[in-house]
């Protein structure tokens, strides 16, 4: 995600995101997600936003790498313990380098054209047998919210499709609906899969 004045609104907003609760269904997700990898696993929080997911990935003992493009989310992130650095999905390169990839809400934010290439990029990354987890504003087409932010939706079908399709196994989805930054409610879906073993 580079879109900029998406950066440049969670930079103004920092404070607030990072104020946002962990809710029931993400914390759920999230121990899901490290019930699916091994003790101490390698793990990249693609988009980590302030920090707070991967600080408690980091919390149960996993060796967790962070990205993401906006600055302030960085810093708050370097500020909770994690291992962050600029980045964005471009720069998701290598093999076998993961047991995990997380990328909640993160994805949404490039363009469709793109949602391919990036999913390549995630895959190639993953160890055979890696785990990934993708979270998702559901719905079609291409918007900004009102408060500016740049989002692509998909459909859990269609999310589903693009994994399969890449080789991965659906291990479980799922869906509601809840408010975020822009306080709009918006359905969501929350999707788990594994790589296939070598």
């Amino acid at each position: 995600m580079t879109d900029e004045k998406t950066i440049a609104i969670y930079e103004e907003q920092a404070a607030r995101y990072a104020d946002l609760p962990v809710s029931p269904l993400q914390r759920a997700a999230i121990d899901r997600f490290l019930a699916m990898v091994p003790p101490g696993a390698c793990i990249l929080d693609a988009g980590c936003g302030p920090g707070v997911h991967a600080a408690l990935m980091a919390s149960a003992g996993h060796d967790v790498h962070a990205i993401d493009p906006t600055p302030a989310f960085v810093t708050d992130a370097l500020s909770r313990g994690v291992n962050a650095r600029l980045g964005a999905f471009d720069d998701i390169d290598g093999a076998d380098i993961y047991d995990g990839i997380f990328a909640s809400f993160s994805l949404l934010h490039a363009p469709l054209a793109d949602l391919p290439r990036h999913l390549d990029a995630m895959v190639r990354a993953l160890k055979p047998g890696g785990a990934l987890f993708i979270g998702m504003k559901s719905g079609t087409g291409e918007e900004r919210d009102k408060i500016g932010r740049r989002y692509s939706y998909v459909t859990e079908a269609e999310m589903r499709q693009l994994l399969e399709m890449r080789g991965l196994t659906i291990a479980h989805v799922t869906s509601g609906e809840e408010a975020g930054l822009s306080g709009e409610i918006a359905p969501f879906f929350l999707m788990h899969a594994r790589a296939a073993d070598a």
